[in-house]
């Protein structure tokens, strides 16, 4: 008797590698309670920060008024530690009627910052992600550090548990600053390129409404709106990709056209 094969899935980036481009691309992020204290009496709802940076170690900076109850709670806590999860969500760049493609949640513990080390914090970041709220450090808003305890991803390749080192270690997609402007023009200004594209489709799901939905280095992702529900199919490129010269071969290859796209 032969055993049946499993279907192959497309590669993907890693979790790590994901995550890791989630937290680069600098999307909507939210702190909240621990799993463990949603339960308990007196604990507060969601909370957006005036700013946040997620550092390559996976440490998240957050910028919040100087009176804001967290705040305060953070000084308060035992040991100076108060456990917070913070969420990350990575948006589609184009309108989507789902438009969450994933999300990211690192738990770990708030701490308040000296003067002088919430400063030299708030300096690093400028130098990263220059915005003027860092100015005000100190001067009406308050800038803690959450050190992260664990990290967990979840996504259409599936939920993954992750460490703060297997984070750290994982470089983001070389495409995570080029991504969202690429899927809009592709969108906007290459509906020729998307209707080759839908070739590759599932003949069942052709008369949905194809959309461009995600950039990495090891393929195109597509969204199918359709009566049914939004469907998700990644195209494979042939090789990994490092750069937009070697993604127009790429996409010339999957639509069966010579001629260049960028």
């Amino acid at each position: 008797m032969t055993t049946p094969t499993s279907i192959r899935r497309p590669p993907a980036p890693n979790p790590a590698e994901r995550a890791k481009t989630i937290a680069t691309r600098n999307g909507p992020a939210t702190l909240m309670p621990t799993a463990e204290q949603r339960d308990q009496p007196g604990q507060y709802g969601r909370v957006i920060p005036e700013l946040h940076h997620v550092h390559t170690s996976g440490s998240v900076s957050v910028l919040l008024p100087d009176e804001h109850h967290l705040v305060k709670r953070a000084h308060e806590a035992q040991r100076g530690e108060l456990a917070v999860m913070v969420e990350l969500t990575d948006q589609a760049p184009v309108d989507l009627r789902e438009p969450i493609r994933g999300l990211l949640w690192i738990t770990g513990w708030l701490r308040p910052l000296s003067e002088v080390s919430a400063r030299a914090r708030a300096v690093s970041i400028a130098e990263t992600r220059p915005d003027e709220r860092l100015l005000d450090v100190g001067h009406g808003l308050t800038l803690l550090r959450l050190t992260p305890a664990s990290l967990v991803l979840a996504d259409a390749e599936g939920t993954h548990s992750l460490r703060p080192h297997m984070f750290s270690a994982a470089p983001p997609d070389p495409f995570h600053d080029y991504e969202a402007a690429w899927l809009r023009h592709l969108e906007t200004d290459h509906a020729d390129v998307v209707a080759q594209l839908a070739k590759h489709v599932p003949a069942e799901l052709r008369d949905g409404w194809i959309r461009p939905l995600g950039l990495d280095r090891y393929g195109l992702r597509l969204r199918v709106e359709a009566d049914s529900g939004d469907h998700d199919v990644r195209l494979a490129f042939s090789r990994p990709v490092e750069g937009p010269q070697q993604l127009s071969g790429e996409i010339r290859r999957l639509v069966g056209c010579p001629y260049s796209f960028g």
